[in-house]
């Protein structure tokens, strides 16, 4: 592996880094009043306000314009195809930058990699369709939800209930899915339902995955889920009532689907795991500056023993955590196995980042327990991720098993 940042990555970087704090930060401080509190950010119904839509349609949109939003995105699909190793370094470099709760810069600036812009899972789908909605999404002008998880279908896939149903050139489906990241804003959804209930029970495939239109006649979104601390949320329930979609619509080919969903999915554990690197460097770096001017029986609280060990174990977690992040990205962009890899940088990384922001808020004493410094706000976030696109359990699980299959290599 050659550890050198090539030119080309920090010029990007650099170039995101301006657009972020020239242009999405004056937006940020004109609204302020509207973005600063929940009461504002989300209406009664837990759904962004109309107005916060508007100002992250616009982020989007510009994004887009300058090249920065589908710059991650496969060259197939008329993205930038940056690979692996340049998103990793891109994500950790915006997210160390930004710091947590910024509404109109996590997913927007940058969009989430498997669920909106130029996702991998649109390679599946037939040309002929993605021509008809790629503009809109390349732009940042829709968006998309993914629709896999169910109440009783997260970590166990093949428990879910949704299924489609062949009548002619169309599929019926029937069913609901759960935790749903913008389903109540998307303009497009990617669902995956039992089309062989044999195969499925077995674990041997039965699942595919259809694109359509959210106003698509039988699609509702009935609720948001808000989490930790939430008014709102950008999460929701999605309700399919004898929905009918044309087999042209089907994403790869019947019955593997779950190939095609996790195309997508192991792209988003790898970003969602260079999105806490980044967001871990940024709260040591406040730890470092707090630490420094911070003063208790007269002296600043780095020249503390206790103050200095905590400091020492962020550090120690964070260039572990980069270690094992890059190089599950290199092995991705030489197109090498990366199964058991990607799971545990998905794992290690966001338990890393919690134990980061947690020893952030203990050097920052009360003040940590405000929301002034953004990190409580980091820490609620930092738990989220060791749920979502597959918990902290199955990582581990999936790396087992990888090992008792021969998979031992590192």
């Amino acid at each position: 592996m050659n550890f050198d940042v090539p030119s080309e990555w920090v010029d990007f970087g650099d170039a995101l880094i301006r657009f972020v704090d020239r242009e999405v930060a004056g937006l940020e401080q004109e609204h302020r009043a509207l973005l600063g509190s929940e009461r504002t950010l989300y209406g009664e119904d837990g759904r962004y306000s109309p107005a916060v839509l508007a100002l992250r349609r616009q982020v989007r949109m510009r994004s887009a314009e300058l090249g920065f939003y589908t710059a991650l995105a496969d060259e197939s699909l008329g993205g930038g195809g940056l690979g692996a190793q340049a998103a990793v370094y891109i994500q950790e470099r915006l997210n160390a930058h930004c710091g947590p709760g910024r509404h109109l810069v996590q997913t927007v600036v940058l969009p989430s990699p498997f669920t909106n812009g130029l996702s991998p899972v649109l390679r599946h789908l037939d040309p002929a369709v993605l021509a008809t909605c790629h503009a809109a999404l390349a732009s940042g002008d829709k968006t998309m939800c993914f629709g896999l998880s169910e109440p009783d279908a997260g970590s166990d896939v093949f428990g879910m209930r949704t299924r489609a149903v062949r009548d002619g050139d169309h599929w019926v489906i029937n069913g609901s899915k759960q935790w749903i990241t913008n389903a109540p804003y998307a303009d497009y959804a990617m669902i995956f339902a039992v089309t062989d209930e044999e195969k499925a029970r077995a674990h041997r495939g039965g699942i595919t995955g259809f694109f359509l239109r959210t106003d698509t006649r039988g699609f509702s979104v009935p609720g948001v889920i808000p989490v930790m601390g939430h008014l709102g949320a950008e999460i929701g329930i999605v309700a399919l009532d004898n929905v009918r979609v044309p087999d042209a619509q089907r994403l790869g080919p019947v019955d593997r689907g779950l190939s095609v969903a996790l195309d997508g999915v192991n792209a988003g554990r790898l970003s969602m795991a260079a999105s806490c690197l980044g967001l871990a460097r940024w709260a040591l770096d406040q730890a470092l500056a707090y630490a420094q001017v911070r003063k208790t029986f007269g002296q600043p609280i780095a020249e503390h023993q206790a103050v200095q060990f905590m400091l020492a174990e962020c550090a120690m977690d964070i260039y572990a955590s980069k270690s094992m992040i890059r190089h599950c990205a290199w092995l991705i962009d030489e197109s090498r196995p990366a199964t058991k890899e990607v799971s545990i940088v998905k794992a290690s990384a966001t338990e890393m980042v919690g134990r980061v922001m947690d020893r952030a808020i203990q050097i920052h004493g009360g003040m940590g327990l405000t929301n002034e410094l953004r990190l409580e706000a980091g820490y609620r976030w930092a738990r989220t991720m060791r749920i979502p696109d597959g918990t902290s359990e199955i990582q581990r699980r999936t790396i087992a098993r990888r090992l008792l299959e021969g998979d031992a290599t590192f």
